[in-house]
């Protein structure tokens, strides 16, 4: 089993930074990509932010500029950094990794998902 847990999260005034973490564990082999998705009220889940394995990274247009993504491959884990954050960034924000692991005695790739962290921006 893998799991993945977030942190960071919370109130930031407009124009404010946040950086969110995010730790996978369990039974890895290794990490292919991983991401940062977000959810406001009333909307579906979108991807913010993804980077490969290798570093690669890809931004939806509305945190280009603003939003970083990084990894640690040895500690597996995932960071956003979030500068000149606005209101409409508020949501909760999902961790996400396609984890190589052991299945029933087969190697597989599996999607894991986080719990969730709240990101509020608000004066």
């Amino acid at each position: 089993q893998v799991q993945l847990v977030e942190s960071g999260g919370g109130l930031v005034q407009p124009g404010g930074s946040l950086r969110l973490s995010c730790v996978a564990s369990g039974s890895i082999i290794s990490i292919n990509a991983m991401g940062w998705y977000r959810q406001a009220p009333g909307k579906e889940r979108e991807l913010v932010a993804a980077i490969t394995s290798g570093g690669s990274t890809n931004y939806t247009d509305s945190v280009k500029g603003r939003f970083t993504i990084s990894r640690d491959n040895a500690k597996n884990t995932v960071y956003l950094q979030m500068n000149s954050l606005k209101p409409e960034d508020t949501a909760v924000y999902y961790c996400n990794a396609a984890v190589i692991t052991l299945q029933s005695s087969s190697i597989a790739t599996m999607d894991y998902w986080g719990q969730g962290t709240q990101v509020t921006v608000s004066s």
